[in-house]
């Protein structure tokens, strides 16, 4: 079930998204090879305990860290811990953050120190891909026209889309109705509405679109090592178009 945001709603939703922009902009300071993703982690627990927000993935389903932190050909979920960043990796960073019962969740790849000429590329067009999503969040669109406008631009650039893991809605919980993947064909599924509030979080690979997970039963890679970028809103439809809550 589909749940709409009222208006009200909407305003405490942008205000967790506020934080989780927020802890987003300062990891962008401080990513430099030699930084361990733990001191990422704790970094963006000291800003959400300023904010007064609640780390919305510490604990979720057992995940036991605030943020995911995923290098190199890591898709997602990634668990921080004392492996260090090296020069021309790539980190991808995900962050969800709670205020009084309301959730916000958004993610970015960085480059570390200096970066391959294909890595310089997937960063970009995964960026595109997240900003030709949300061009299509307008009235009356179906959800679909998100996934294909996503797929398009991925593939056109000579990436691929990751299939087994989608965007989706959010509110009250960090998860809701629809899941939104990021392929199909356009003019599908339910019917984009003013009050529809969705996670769009395209994930592009250089290579397959392949993954597994590993032993840790949470960090998911690409089966064919090549390397994968992640960007991610969450985003409300309204009778203006889209109104993007995790940017400040």
């Amino acid at each position: 079930m589909i749940i709409h945001k009222s208006e009200r709603e909407i305003a405490l939703m942008h205000e967790a998204g506020k934080v989780v922009a927020e802890a987003l902009e300062e990891i962008e300071k401080v990513i430099r090879p030699g930084v361990t993703t733990l001191e990422l982690n704790q970094l963006v627990e000291d800003i959400m305990q300023k904010r007064g927000a609640r780390p919305a993935f510490k604990g979720y389903r057992g995940f036991p860290a605030s943020i995911c932190t995923s290098i190199n050909s890591e898709v997602v979920h990634g668990i921080p811990g004392l492996k260090t960043l090296s020069d021309g990796d790539i980190i991808s960073i995900d962050i969800g953050a709670e205020i009084n019962g309301y959730y916000g969740d958004a993610a970015r790849t960085f480059p570390v120190g200096s970066v391959d000429e294909v890595s310089v590329r997937l960063i970009k067009v995964t960026a595109e891909c997240l900003e030709k999503g949300i061009q299509q969040c307008t009235k009356n669109k179906r959800l679909t026209d998100i996934s294909f406008a996503i797929q398009s631009h991925a593939e056109a650039n000579g990436f691929s889309v990751v299939k087994e893991f989608v965007g989706h809605g959010i509110g009250r919980a960090l998860h809701e109705d629809p899941q939104l993947p990021n392929f199909g064909r356009p003019g599908r599924g339910p019917r984009l509405t003013p009050g529809m509030v969705l996670a769009i979080e395209p994930m592009v690979n250089t290579g397959g679109s392949l993954t597994e997970v590993l032993a840790d039963n949470w960090t998911v890679v690409t089966r064919d090592g090549g390397r994968s970028a992640h960007f991610e809103h969450t985003v409300a439809i309204t009778e203006n178009g889209p109104l993007i809550l995790t940017r400040r």
